[in-house]
């Protein structure tokens, strides 16, 4: 087994990383609230933590991998208003809708996804206990989480006292403390609510995920919860800060042994094209580029640091991603043998040090011009060929890229109608070439570099993609 370090965002340092049980690694990522298409910033947390994933599969733990979909909260109830849709319709329309982008980014299934609504029971309990023990209090709008009771809180994300910071939390000037938060709000005359013995309304947004995590992770004969909690910059605090401090309470247990949290993603609009604009919706980047291009593209920089998102810099690394397809192409058909041990331990060896990406990536630029010159001076050497065919089956493993067929990859936007006449024209030239009408069969590949599209004859026939 391999050795991981990570930078956990309480200790504000890398330090390495040791799981609770051996072998075994319980991680828990914030999910998204859906009331809406899933936008960049989903897809840069989905793709850093698919990473993580991948990483402890490859170092031979046993992965629980757990994330939560928030279907209950203030956003939902207002669209439910908007377009007249039950909360059953509207969450179940947009959890289907990540699922998909999801997939489309080659995102590793998660062990559990549990919804929020499927544990109101569990929220319930927690709110009670906390009531039982004096350290939650009831106001006229709802239950409230007593931040004096933990002589820890504000140990998370050190920002407790930050009185600017304190204007993201929910205010009501009768409450005990302004970092107190809600842990049940009132019913107020929408109609989602849950009937509890200390008041009908529904849980409020932090004591959803303190709850999951007791319910699907938790193993009460140890420390922590989980060993590795997880989400945006966004939500260390107060979101995480009050998790910690809701489990500490509650269940007399440290929600999280590391914590990690990637940057934020920023959209440069003079550098995104008419047909993108300024969107932040994932679902628009797709149509125009491969998800797989999405996905290199977030890989090139890493998880901690922001990430700038352009239209200049997203071609110049679809063109860094092209490579890796242009040399599964030269070696269309080859099947693989054993990857190769250096150039393993070389991109694990990178991820293992906090997710370094950049540093993976450029060992596996290097693998891919020495494998292309030695291809060159050796287009015989059918050990070779396996051994680069494994190599990239490593980093689909490893990273989730180069998975897809060398020839589909570059045929992205093209459409079915425009497929069925490439492959008609294809077919006229194939005829044309057994009849020995070589005239029309060079007209019909001038007609088809027309389209912009390259064709390849092979044994098993002929190939083609888009230029």
């Amino acid at each position: 087994m391999y050795k991981f370090n990570l930078f956990d965002s309480v200790k504000k340092e890398k330090v390495p990383f040791v799981s609770q049980e051996k072998n075994k690694v319980k991680i828990y990522v914030c999910g998204p609230t859906v009331y809406d298409d899933s936008h960049l910033g989903h897809a840069r947390s989905a793709i850093v933590f698919d990473l993580l994933h991948r990483v402890m599969l490859a170092n031979k733990y046993d992965v629980t991998m757990v994330k939560n979909f928030t279907d209950v909260d203030d956003k939902i109830i207002k669209k439910m208003a908007e377009t007249h849709q039950s909360l059953e319709e509207l969450t179940t329309t947009y959890i289907n809708s990540y699922l998909n982008d999801m997939k489309m980014l080659n995102i590793l299934p998660n062990t559990i996804e549990p919804k929020a609504t499927e544990n109101i029971d569990s929220m319930k309990e927690l709110v009670q206990k906390l009531l039982n023990e004096d350290k939650a209090y009831k106001l006229d709008d709802g239950i409230y989480f007593d931040t004096s009771k933990d002589e820890k809180y504000g140990s998370i994300s050190k920002r407790a006292s930050d009185e600017n910071s304190q204007a993201r939390i929910q205010n009501n000037n009768n409450k005990k403390d302004q970092k107190d938060f809600a842990l049940w709000k009132f019913f107020n005359g929408n109609d989602l609510n849950y009937d509890a013995s200390f008041g009908s309304g529904r849980p409020g947004w932090h004591c959803e995920c303190s709850a999951m995590i007791d319910t699907h992770l938790s193993s009460k004969d140890l420390e922590f919860a989980v060993d590795i909690h997880g989400g945006g910059a966004d939500l260390l605090f107060p979101h995480h800060e009050n998790e910690a401090a809701q489990t500490r309470l509650c269940y007399n247990q440290e929600i999280s042994k590391y914590w990690m949290h990637n940057g934020f993603v920023n959209i440069d609009g003079e550098k995104m094209s008419k047909s993108l604009g300024n969107s932040f919706f994932l679902k628009d980047s797709l149509k125009s580029y491969n998800g797989e291009v999405i996905r290199f593209y977030m890989l090139t920089t890493h998880y901690r640091a922001d990430f700038g998102f352009n239209e200049d810099d997203l071609i110049s690394s679809k063109k860094r991603l092209d490579k890796i397809y242009r040399l599964k192409k030269r070696l269309y058909g080859v099947g693989s043998s054993a990857t190769n041990k250096k150039f393993k331990e070389n991109v694990l060896s990178s991820l293992n040090d906090d997710l370094n990406t950049s540093k993976a990536l450029a060992f596996i630029d290097e693998f891919i011009s020495s494998s292309n010159d030695t291809l060159d001076n050796e287009p015989k050497n059918k050990a070779l060929k396996k051994e680069i065919i494994a190599n990239i089956e490593f980093l689909n493993d490893i990273l989730g890229i180069g998975y897809q067929n060398a020839y589909s990859y570059f045929q992205f936007g093209i459409s079915d109608d425009e497929k069925i006449e490439i492959e008609n024209l294809i077919e006229k030239r194939t005829q044309a070439k057994k009849e020995k009408n070589f005239e029309l069969s060079d007209n019909i590949r001038d007609e088809l570099t027309k389209l912009n599209i390259s064709i390849m004859d092979s044994a098993s026939g002929t190939l083609w993609e888009k230029l």
